[in-house]
């Protein structure tokens, strides 16, 4: 079975999926009146939005939890911890756009079960070894675009004034929280999370793992906001993003350093450390 042209018995299996998803999701938070009527592509969205939700509200508050309070003055001294209303500001921004964010992969979904992708359904389609090829390849491609697109958000003038910059209004450390991860325009977000559906169209790509990465999207971008530099080389973390909120003009990318380094906007953290002793 090629991935590239499946059979609708194929397709089906994608059906199934994101169907057993929905069950399990809106079944164990919603009475099955609320939701079982609904279309399809509307019980995706919906589980989207509350598993979106749960998960950011969730990993932000135990992460928050643990830096601000149980390992206070651990991490981060006093005057880099920020305010509870700058971190409620940034949940306000961020629930604000959750339910546009989720129409994205309720669209990838859509797009996949309809066999407009090169997904396929079970690894034991092209075995372990294609697999991680195919998702090395996905991931190159998606770092590519997060980075380019993100870059573009800074250096095309009107999407920084009417859609980027709303995010970057948290360009200190004691402004800065895990909460800030998804605190964007939704148009800002969406577009940054786009590279992982085009994506889709370039490189065959297990389906669960797409499905995964992009709600995987929520822990790491609560991550890359805490200011705490875990000095993990290649890793674009905490240290590196945090330079990035306070310059504008360097480490755009998401995952790794890779593509920094490639284009010539790589800022180190150890050397900024270096500059201020």
């Amino acid at each position: 079975m090629e991935a590239s042209s499946p059979s609708s018995s194929y397709l089906n299996l994608f059906l199934e999926e994101t169907s057993f998803y929905n069950r399990i999701v809106l079944g164990s938070l919603l009475p099955k009146w609320v939701w079982a009527p609904l279309p399809h592509f509307f019980q995706s969205w919906l589980r989207n939005y509350l598993g979106g939700t749960l998960i950011y509200l969730v990993s932000g508050f135990l992460w928050c939890f643990y830096i601000y309070y149980l390992k206070r003055n651990v991490y981060l001294p006093k005057d880099a911890i920020p305010s509870n209303k700058a971190m409620l500001l940034q949940i306000y921004v961020a629930m604000k756009a959750m339910p546009w964010y989720c129409a994205l992969p309720s669209v990838s979904e859509y797009m996949v079960e309809n066999g407009w992708s090169r997904c396929f359904s079970r690894i034991s389609d092209v075995g372990w070894v294609a697999y991680f090829i195919y998702l090395a390849i996905y991931m190159i491609v998606v770092e590519f675009g997060i980075y380019w697109m993100h870059r573009e958000l800074h250096d095309i003038k009107p999407l920084y004034k009417w859609l980027h910059n709303i995010h970057h209004i948290y360009n200190k450390q004691n402004t800065l929280s895990p909460f800030a991860g998804l605190a964007f325009h939704p148009l800002d977000g969406i577009l940054q999370a786009v590279p992982h559906v085009i994506a889709l169209f370039l490189v065959p790509m297990h389906f669960t793992t797409h499905i995964a990465l992009l709600f995987l999207e929520a822990i790491w971008t609560a991550n890359i906001h805490d200011c705490i530099h875990a000095k993990i080389w290649p890793v674009m973390g905490a240290g590196y993003h945090t330079i990035h909120h306070t310059t504008y003009r360097h480490n755009y990318g998401h995952y790794t350093i890779w593509m920094d380094w490639m284009f010539g906007t790589l800022r180190d953290p150890i050397n900024e450390e270096t500059k201020v002793l």
